[in-house]
């Protein structure tokens, strides 16, 4: 079975089929190559290879992922040459080569991600407003795929450090989102010294005022900061703070709201990744250390949340005892009986037992009727 829409596939991806018109006999000699030819079949058994196939498959548009199920057991589908039947099978698109009835799977844009350290003067966007001449900070990454990169989250115009670029969309929206409560850490410069009372009061929270469409709506007080003193002199105090949202030049409000504004504001951190070892205006690529972290660090913490409301009950106790080879009997409640029926037991079952069958077998008509006793008055 093939869908449809299998024919997205790109044309000039296609295999062209071996041709059978000239015997065997009258063919040319085949010559061999010094160089060993691998021909070891790939274990699609391995499920740290990446996806599975009929996913990677349904992603390049094949179909859906039943539709390429049909068509990876009809036999349809061969990955780096060898035919593939059997599910669950799983591939790394960027490596395997997969082909689909003749056609080639093109594989998929690489991901990328970029550390830039933004200097002053600097739009936070891809592109600036027609009419405007102001440095973007695509325009400092000089990368072959620097068209395709967007920055994740933005920093202010005169705002400095830490930014990341990348054309992973689900990334940079758990990067951003408030929900997955990933860090921002900002070392900031105040004017004066900062006393405890200040720092106590952005710990708990400032109302700032909401703005949705050009318009102000309410205010709402700021989620939980963390805050550490890093020097405090006469007339600046320096602190590291870190924030799990992000709202519109929110640490210049939040300062400014206390009586304290911002002299210099950097931003040195976002989740695990710290920024070390660039120059302003300097760019690197995320090593694959750190895009592990970054994705660990933006995976949804709502599971882990759940976990540590039930940590106390006792099914969770019962687990850890299990685990730690500590197995906890299961004590069952016992129904209560009487010492002077523990004799009779037997007996009285079969009665009850006979009593309700000769209850149910006799019409209504012949079934007695309990008197009712009058009701006594209280006195």
């Amino acid at each position: 079975m093939r869908p449809d829409n299998f024919g997205s596939i790109p044309l000039h991806a296609q295999e062209s089929p071996p041709n059978h018109s000239i015997p065997a006999r009258f063919s040319r000699p085949r010559i061999h190559s010094c160089v060993k030819k691998r021909n070891d079949k790939p274990d699609l058994t391995d499920a740290t290879r990446g996806k599975r196939l009929q996913r990677v498959m349904a992603d390049a548009g094949v179909g859906s992922r039943r539709a390429c199920e049909s068509m990876i057991e009809h036999g349809d589908v061969t990955v780096n040459g060898h035919l593939v039947t059997t599910l669950p099978a799983w591939v790394d698109p960027e490596e395997d080569r997969i082909v689909v009835a003749g056609k080639v799977l093109p594989q998929p844009d690489r991901k990328i991600y970029v550390m830039l350290n933004k200097p002053p003067r600097t739009l936070s966007t891809a592109k600036d407003e027609p009419g405007a001449d102001r440095r973007t900070v695509t325009e400092l990454v000089d990368h072959p795929a620097a068209p395709r990169l967007f920055p994740v989250g933005r920093l202010d115009y005169d705002t400095v450090g830490l930014i990341l670029l990348t054309n992973d969309g689900e990334l940079a929206n758990r990067l951003t989102h408030p929900r997955y409560g990933v860090p921002k850490t900002y070392r900031v410069a105040v004017k004066g010294s900062l006393d405890e009372e200040a720092i106590q009061e952005l710990e708990r929270g400032i109302y700032l005022a909401q703005r949705k469409a050009g318009r102000t709506e309410g205010a709402s007080r700021t989620a939980h900061v963390e805050i550490a003193l890093v020097a405090r002199e006469r007339d600046k105090t320096v602190i590291e703070l870190t924030l799990r949202e992000g709202r519109n030049r929110q640490v210049r409000r939040m300062l400014a709201a206390v009586g304290y504004p911002v002299k210099k504001l950097e931003r040195i951190g976002m989740g695990p990744v710290k920024l070390k070892g660039l120059a302003r205006g300097e760019w690197r690529e995320l090593t694959r250390e750190e895009i592990r972290a970054l994705k660990r660090a933006a995976a949804d913490q709502r599971a882990d949340k759940k976990k540590s409301e039930t940590g106390s009950s006792s099914g969770s106790r019962r687990a850890r005892a299990r685990k730690k080879g500590q197995q906890q009997p299961h004590e069952r409640k016992q129904p209560y009986i009487a010492p002077d029926a523990a004799t009779n037991s037997a007996q009285i079952r079969k009665r009850k037992m006979k009593n309700a069958i000769n209850r149910a077998t006799k019409p209504a008509a012949d079934r007695p009727t309990s008197p009712k006793t009058p009701r006594e008055d209280a006195e």
